[in-house]
This record gives structure tokens, C-alpha cells and sequence, in this order.
């Protein structure tokens, strides 16, 4: 009975059509449903942390003082917790593809917070 699987699965490779492409000259189209990668609208984010405390694998680290939300792709597991958990909704899912990297990074935004003269001034 295995004989009979492997031929079939070898004359319907020879016979159809390749399921890989040329990547990145060409990209298959996004299937439905890929949650995609993390996106923070910096503009409502409040940098109150509890994106990175909710985050499973300790991709995301916040801080408040220097104004800046770094997340490292590498480890994050695209499961949503800290969109869900975001009390502003900053966060979201892209639901397209990263660009491909040689190098290890972490992506930091950084929010311009007002000092405190300038406020009173």
C-alpha cells in the first residue's frame, strides 16, 4: 500500500504545479487567515507595559522613561496576547509578510515624551 502513495505523490509532483516560488523575485499571495507580525501606532501608545508583561515569550520590552517599545521578532510567536491586552489598542497585527534578514535586530519606536519645563512653559 506504500508503493501506491509514493507513486502518486511522485507523478502528481511531475504533473502540477510547484508549490514554491521564486521568493523574494516573486511572493505567493497571503492566505487567509496568517496573523501576520506586530505594528504599534506609537501615537496612542500610553507605554504602560502591559504588552510586554502579557507577552509569552519576552518579545516586547517597554520603557517609560526613555519613551521607547522594543520588540524582538525573533522570539515573538505571533499569538496576539499583548494586541488583546492593549488598553489604548496600539497594537495590531499586519497580516503580510516581514522581509527577510541576515541579521538579528530588535525594532524599537520611540515616542517623544514632553519634558516637564516645557510643559510648564
Amino acid at each position: 500500500m506504500g508503493c501506491f502513495k509514493l507513486a502518486h505523490m511522485t507523478l502528481h509532483s511531475l504533473f502540477s504545479h510547484p508549490d514554491t516560488v521564486c521568493y523574494p523575485a516573486q511572493t505567493k499571495p497571503v492566505p487567509s487567515g496568517l496573523k501576520g507580525h506586530i505594528v504599534n501606532d506609537v501615537s496612542t501608545c500610553i507605554m504602560c507595559g502591559i504588552c510586554a508583561k502579557t507577552c509569552p515569550s519576552g518579545a516586547l520590552t517597554v520603557d517609560r522613561k526613555a519613551g521607547t517599545w522594543t520588540i524582538n521578532r525573533f522570539r515573538c510567536v505571533q499569538c496576539g496576547s499583548c494586541v488583546r491586552a492593549c488598553p489604548k489598542g496600539s497594537l495590531s497585527m499586519d497580516p503580510n509578510y516581514q522581509k527577510p534578514s541576515r541579521h538579528m535586530y530588535d525594532d524599537v519606536v520611540t515616542k517623544s515624551i514632553p519634558d516637564s519645563k516645557d510643559a510648564k512653559a
